[in-house]
């Protein structure tokens, strides 16, 4: 079992959802980013992820797009982010999977990037741009190191194809809410509670939905159905708001204290 399976087992035993922040690596540099994975465990996050910020963004709005631009004129690396998140992980104990393209994957080689992710510490990875159809070469090396391999499903995947991505993935499904890209959403569509309550019957996976969830509301909709919610384009608009660093940790851990009041509402047990 990989630590994404240990984190959402700890969760189920306890009755719990599982709050995931996304943050940008390297935004605005890379020891902001280590402070604020701390802030965020601290305010109550079960697992975070983290973004490799990527010159050409797959499904990911303005707030994230600049927030990559910002990482990426930087000139950070690959190599510097994973430093970071091995020296992170030393005071953190929940688990970190990475969004990253499948084209940055394929240019280190999956051997080397997957060794080097757990050397660093992550338990996990997002990988939007790579169809399930392509994924059995990924996700056996996966599979070999307890390494989750997250898929995601959107609101316009037919219902044969959810079940096969459940099949293929481990550590969570990824559940996109909204038809589109990223980005703070004033309403979500009602429909998604019904099509992730469908697949709730149909895989013991957890489900985790993102996309669009800023506000306690949007939490109370979807929690019900959800082993999850993901929040990112609140979090990191939240961040470079402010140009002062310890007042954006501290709006981060407000509203993610917000956010986690409203999905501890859903406790099972």
């Amino acid at each position: 079992m990989s630590a994404v399976d240990d984190c959402f087992a700890r969760l189920r035993s306890q009755g719990k959802k599982a709050f995931l922040p996304f943050v940008t690596a390297g935004d605005p540099s890379l020891a902001v980013t280590a402070q604020l994975l701390q802030v965020l465990q601290e305010a109550g996050c079960a697992l975070a992820e983290l973004g490799i910020p990527y010159s050409d963004p797959i499904a990911d709005g303005p707030v994230i797009q600049d927030s990559y631009a910002r990482a990426l004129n930087s000139g950070i690396k690959l190599r510097e982010i994973m430093q970071m998140v091995s020296q992170a992980k030393s005071h953190l104990t929940m688990p970190l999977v990475s969004m990253i393209s499948y084209s940055i994957i394929q240019r280190i080689g999956a051997d080397k990037f997957l060794d080097d992710s757990l050397a660093a510490g992550l338990a996990g990875s997002i990988v939007p741009d790579l169809l399930v159809e392509e994924a059995d070469d990924l996700r056996q090396r996966c599979r070999a190191r307890d390494y989750s391999l997250i898929h995601l499903v959107t609101p316009t995947t037919p219902p044969d194809r959810m079940l096969r991505i459940a099949e293929s993935s481990s550590g969570f499904i990824y559940f996109v809410s909204v038809t589109g890209i990223t980005g703070v959403r004033t309403e979500l569509p009602a429909d998604v509670v019904d099509r992730v309550a469908w697949l709730r019957e149909r895989t013991e996976l957890p489900i985790c939905i993102g996309f669009g969830i800023s506000r306690p509301e949007h939490v109370r909709l979807l929690a019900p159905v959800a082993d999850g919610l993901i929040v990112g384009s609140a979090i990191v608009r939240a961040l470079a708001e402010h140009s002062d660093i310890q007042q954006g940790l501290a709006a981060v851990r407000t509203l993610v204290q917000q956010l986690i009041a409203a999905l501890a509402e859903y406790t099972d047990l």
